[in-house]
C-alpha cells in the first residue's frame, strides 16, 4: 500500500496527544468513526499496530510512541514549509529582526541607525521577543535574523557579536550581600528564577545539572523584582546592572561566571544578501 499522507499523520498526531478518539475528533472537526477508520488504515499501511487497545483506555504501542514522534517532526516541517513559502510570494517587506528587551534591543537599536544612514541597505522591520523566543521564531520564519543570548545549537546559523560579564544580583538582605567577591559555588543552593519561555537551566545560577526552583518571570521587570523581595538570585550581565541601579537590589562580582554572549541567529545555508550585511553591521555595532 502507499505511503501515510499528512492527513494521516496528522490525524494520527492528535489521537497520540488526547489518547481518547472522541476529543480527538472534535479537535479535528470530525466524526468518530471516520477517525477510527484512518486509524486502522494507518496501521495497515505500515503493517505495524500503533495503539495498545486492549485495556480500557487507549494506549500507544512501542511502533506508536515512535511515530508520534517522528510525525511531529514532519509536520512541523511541512507547516514551516507552508509559512516560508507563502511569505516568499509576498511583497518585499525588508529584515525582519527580531531582539528581547535589554543587551539585544540596545545593539539593534545602533545598527537601525547604521542602515538607514547607508544608501542600499534593506529597511528593517523589529519584532520585540520574550526571552528564549528568538532561536523559534527564525526556525518558524517570523524572522529573518535574531539577536539572543541563549541558542540550543539545532540547525541556524550563529555569529558572536559581544562578551561581557555576568553579576549576581540579590537582596541587600541576603547573607552574600556584604562580600566582595563571589562564585558560582557560593550560588549553587539559591533559588534561581525560572522563565515562561523554555531556556537552559543552568544560565541563572552557573550550575547546568540543577532544577531551578524560584518563581517564574516574564521580563527583566519582574526578575529584579523578585529578587529585591529575596525570592531568587539570578547572574545578570553587567550591562543590566548598570542600567539598573536600585537600592534594594545589590550586584556583587562572580569569578567564575561564564560571560553574557550576544549572538546573532539565522537559518542555517541562508544565502541571502541582506542578513549577510546585517550581520556584519552588527559586528561592526558591537566593536
Amino acid at each position: 500500500m502507499p505511503e501515510p499522507d499528512l492527513r494521516e499523520l496528522r490525524y494520527f498526531s492528535v489521537v497520540a496527544e488526547e489518547l481518547n478518539l472522541t476529543r480527538a475528533a472534535r479537535r479535528l472537526g470530525i466524526a468518530q468513526p471516520p477517525l477510527s477508520r484512518a486509524m486502522r488504515q494507518l496501521e495497515r499501511r505500515l503493517g505495524v499496530a500503533l495503539f495498545d487497545r486492549t485495556g480500557h483506555r487507549l494506549a500507544l504501542a512501542p511502533a506508536g510512541d515512535v511515530l508520534a514522534k517522528e510525525a511531529r517532526s514532519v509536520l512541523d516541517a511541512m507547516d514551516l514549509a507552508v509559512r516560508r513559502t507563502r511569505r516568499a510570494a509576498l511583497p518585499e517587506r525588508g529584515l525582519v529582526v527580531t531582539a528581547k528587551p535589554g543587551v539585544a534591543t540596545a545593539l539593534l537599536q545602533r545598527v537601525r541607525e547604521r542602515f538607514r544612514a547607508e544608501p542600499g541597505t534593506p529597511d528593517l522591520q523589529v519584532l520585540v521577543s520574550g526571552f528564549g523566543e528568538q532561536a523559534a521564531m527564525v526556525r518558524d520564519g517570523r524572522a529573518d535574523v535574531a539577536i539572543a543570548a541563549c541558542f540550543d545549537g539545532r540547525d541556524l546559523d550563529v555569529e558572536p557579536l559581544s562578551s561581557e560579564p555576568r553579576v549576581a544580583a540579590l537582596a541587600p538582605q541576603h547573607p552574600l550581600a556584604g562580600r566582595d567577591v563571589l562564585n558560582t559555588a557560593d550560588l549553587a543552593t539559591e533559588p534561581a528564577p525560572r522563565w515562561a519561555a523554555s531556556v537552559e537551566t543552568g544560565y541563572w545560577l552557573g550550575h547546568p545539572d540543577r532544577p531551578l526552583s524560584g518563581p517564574v518571570v516574564r521580563d527583566t521587570a519582574q526578575l529584579l523584582e523578585v529578587i529585591a523581595l529575596g525570592q531568587a538570585v539570578a547572574l545578570v550581565p553587567s550591562s543590566l546592572a548598570e542600567r539598573n541601579v536600585r537600592p534594594d537590589v545589590t550586584y556583587i562580582p562572580v569569578s567564575d561566571a561564564a560571560p553574557y554572549e550576544t549572538l546573532a541567529l539565522w537559518r542555517a545555508g541562508s544565502r541571502s544578501p541582506a542578513i549577510a550585511r546585517f550581520v556584519q553591521t552588527a559586528l561592526e555595532c558591537s566593536a
